[in-house]
Formats: structure tokens, C-alpha cells, sequence
């Protein structure tokens, strides 16, 4: 009751309405798994299928309220990527536009990766790294203070994500996708990745600077 008088603030009465008839079945709803970096989680929504195909909820703000998760997702963002090996990343933006994101992946296969930078983390510059597909309904969500990125698997894979902070071109920042130093095993090397120039120019870990506390 704690946790529902902490949310409710943020909830519409529906959904309020909602969550307090109905937070006894959130867990079939909702399967949430905190990773190696426990901040970061695996998210699984139910699918059900039929002959013609299959129908979910991907989010339900309440059914995520129960579980602690409270956002106000603001905007909305999805790539396209033609071929395997195409890695996107490591992205973040500065506090004040620091977002909060969602990650699922519409069509195809990535590797997702979630990169620590918060100074007085005990896990500052450790990563995790997951594969989404769209074939498992699963979603990765990636709070304030870290860096994300992806690689393909597969040809023609779309990625779509939510934010809680709209995108400011002033505030973006990165890091090299192979920085040694963050011991990411990518699937794909460095002869044969597919990155933009700006992705190409990003710093190491090591140049940053503090970004986060």
C-alpha cells in the first residue's frame, strides 16, 4: 500500500482505479528480472496467440507501477538498420535531458548493451549486455546514468524504444562502442562493423569526464 500511495500521485484515476483492483495478477501480466547491474531490467510482457497471429500490451503504466517502475515516457524512437553488424552507440545525453529508456526490438535480433557511467556506482564502466528479438517479447530498460547501445543480427532489424526525456542535440553524448576498457564482447569486430562517422569519433571511457554523479 506504501508503494501505491507513492505512484498514485503520478497516475491518472483510471489507472489507479486499475492498479489497486488488479496488482494481485501483475505478476502474470509482467515478468521483471534485474540484471547483473540490477538497475538495469529484463522486462517480459504476455503474448497470446492464435491462428492469425498474436496480439500483447508492450506497456501498461500501471502494470509497471506495480513493480516499482515509474516513468513518464515522453517521446518515442525507432531505427532501421539493413544489415548485421550495424552497432549504434554508446549513447547518452547530459543532465537536464538525461532519459530513462525502453528498449524493444520491432523486427530482427540486437545485442543491447548498457554501459555504467554514474561516478558513485560500485559498478562504474561494467556493463550488461542482452539479446532482444522481436520472436521473445522482451524489453530492456536502461535508467539515467548509463550509456546504451546495439549491434544487429540479423538483415533488415527495427528497434524501437521509449524515452522519458525529449532528445536534445546540445546535450548528446557517447562513448566508443570497443573501448577496451569496458570489455564488451561484441558480436561483430572491428574490420567488419557498420558505424556512422559520428559513432566513430566518440571518446574513450578513460577522456570523458564525469557526466553523471
Amino acid at each position: 500500500m506504501q508503494l501505491l500511495s507513492e505512484i498514485s500521485t503520478l497516475l491518472q484515476p483510471h489507472e489507479i482505479s486499475f492498479l489497486s483492483d488488479h496488482s494481485k495478477d501483475v505478476p502474470g501480466r509482467l515478468e521483471v528480472q534485474p540484471l547483473e547491474i540490477p538497475d538495469v531490467i529484463l522486462i517480459r510482457t504476455r503474448r497470446f496467440s492464435d491462428a492469425r497471429g498474436y496480439f500483447c500490451e508492450t506497456y501498461h503504466r500501471a502494470d509497471f507501477a506495480a513493480h516499482g517502475l515509474v516513468y513518464d515516457f515522453l517521446q518515442d524512437n525507432q531505427s532501421s538498420s539493413i544489415r548485421p553488424g550495424t552497432v549504434r552507440g554508446l549513447h547518452f545525453q547530459r543532465p537536464p535531458f538525461a532519459q530513462t529508456k525502453l528498449v524493444r526490438v520491432l523486427h530482427g535480433r540486437i545485442f543491447d548493451v548498457a554501459v555504467d557511467l554514474r561516478r558513485s556506482s560500485t559498478t562504474f564502466g561494467k556493463h550488461v549486455g542482452v539479446e532482444l528479438s522481436s520472436d521473445d517479447n522482451t524489453q530492456l530498460l536502461i535508467p539515467r546514468g548509463f550509456a546504451h547501445g546495439f549491434c544487429t543480427l540479423e538483415p533488415d532489424t527495427v528497434v524501437f524504444y521509449k524515452v522519458d526525456q525529449v532528445h536534445s542535440a546540445a546535450n548528446d553524448g557517447g562513448i566508443y562502442w570497443a573501448d577496451d576498457r569496458l570489455g564488451i564482447e561484441w558480436p561483430v569486430g572491428s574490420d567488419h562493423v557498420i558505424l556512422s562517422e559520428k559513432d566513430r569519433r566518440l571518446p574513450m571511457l578513460a577522456d570523458l569526464g564525469p557526466v553523471f554523479d
